[in-house]
């Protein structure tokens, strides 16, 4: 049998079996980045998803599919019928040689398909499963489907976002998804971690409900302290003072937007004295807030009034600023706040340019080169990097199955002749 894949990656030594649709998706490509020898196994004919867009020149067609590019890099791909007694003792052998599998099936799927983890645990005890589900694998709503919207909304997202008084919103990018998957690469990594130490596997049970629970930071958290529910208060913050006193976050400036908030406690009084400060050096600072004893500020007993009262200057001032003027000051003076970046700033952005994150991958079937985001981290002993585009349709077949597992030729072509590759 041919030898796996092995980068230099800090996960170079292990193999991935990739069950997964776009809700999993980033869990195997950050298992991939990491070096990991990553094995896409899709349906004979192709994962659906390679049909979602936007397409590489606006060309529909399953092997353009930008999306299925960015999030199915640094995998190999193979086609395999799972629902056959071949396809079953197929993926049992791929198993054996596996050290991660990640799935995002309905639960109950891969035990109708003999294929749950007391199963693959018995072929090989020291595999980590990890199976993502909108719901988990247990609980009343486990066996629900759902896509981007009822993540959202049933994690409370949706609940905090828009303004008051109108209907809720998602974030128009199904982002749901990419926080699932990071936080079901973090649970892969975990039960690596314990499998190093102990020899054993075990199954991850992710849930994108719960892992949504994060996406809005602290507020889930006011109603087991305080047994209050926070509401959707648009672009302004609610919740930090026993007042019921608001804070605006976003704040418009000569190009756009920027975040920043009147903060407490020592990194905000802090902060607070730098933008009185800066606003000083231009002429812009009123008396009363030159007055301020920010050492004495406390945040928690703030009235609306005086909440009002500090932000009419500081809009003022940020209406007088650029994003890049904004950035390079509170670098410069140490300030809590950021702007609001568009793609175009994002992509531009010389931090970037810094650590050499954009990657240019050769597409041979295009006949071109793709600009990439890269490694989502730099560590001092690994890279961690794109290895390689995104497969196509079972572009892996042979060197998969005949390469690794012995078969020949001819069996492979019996096999897709019979549709189970």
């Amino acid at each position: 049998m041919a030898t796996r894949e092995n980068h230099d990656g800090l996960l170079g030594p292990f193999r991935v079996l990739d069950l997964t649709d776009e809700l999993g998706f980033l869990c195997g490509k950050i298992l991939g980045d990491l070096g990991a020898d990553v094995i896409k196994i899709e349906r004979p004919g192709g994962d659906p998803a390679r049909n979602i867009g936007p397409f590489y020149r606006n060309q529909p067609h399953p092997e353009k599919s930008l999306y299925w590019f960015a999030f199915n890099n640094n995998k190999r791909g193979i086609t395999l019928n799972l629902e056959t007694a071949r396809g079953k003792e197929i993926f049992s052998r791929l198993i054996s040689s596996a050290d991660f599998v990640i799935e995002s099936f309905i639960p109950g799927y891969l035990k109708r398909c003999q294929l749950d983890y007391p199963v693959l645990s018995r072929i090989n005890p020291r595999l980590v499963l990890t199976s993502i589900a909108p719901f988990g694998q247990t609980g009343p709503y486990c066996h629900f489907k759902a896509s981007d919207i009822e993540i959202m909304a049933m994690s409370g997202c949706m609940s905090l976002t828009g303004d008051p008084g109108r209907p809720p919103l998602r974030i128009s990018f199904p982002q749901s998804y990419h926080w699932t998957g990071s936080y079901a690469a973090i649970g892969a990594m975990v039960a690596h971690l314990h499998r190093q130490r102990t020899g054993q596997g075990q199954q991850v049970d992710v849930s994108a409900q719960a892992c949504m629970l994060w996406a809005f930071s602290h507020a889930h958290t006011f109603w087991d302290l305080n047994r209050h529910l926070e509401k959707r208060a648009g672009s302004l913050m609610t919740g930090r003072s026993i007042t019921g006193a608001k804070m605006r976050v976003f704040w418009p400036c000569k190009d756009g937007y920027l975040n920043f908030i009147i903060y407490g406690g020592e990194a905000g009084r802090k902060t607070n004295q730098a933008l009185v400060d800066w606003m000083n050096s231009k002429g812009m600072a009123p008396e009363f807030l030159n007055r301020k004893d920010w050492k004495s500020f406390n945040i928690a007993e703030v009235t609306q009034e005086e909440i009002d009262e500090m932000e009419e200057p500081i809009a003022r001032f940020f209406q007088r600023i650029t994003k890049k003027e904004f950035f390079e000051e509170v670098v410069k003076r140490d300030i809590l706040g950021y702007p609001v970046a568009t793609v175009e700033e994002t992509f531009e952005d010389p931090q970037f340019e810094a650590r050499d994150f954009w990657q240019s991958i050769d597409h041979p079937e295009l006949g071109t080169s793709l600009l990439y985001p890269g490694g989502f981290a730099k560590f001092s002993e690994a890279p961690c990097r794109i290895w390689r585009r995104a497969p196509l349709i079972g572009e892996h077949n042979k060197e998969v199955y005949c390469g690794e597992l012995g078969m020949q030729p001819s069996e492979l072509a019996e096999l897709r002749k019979q549709g189970m590759i």
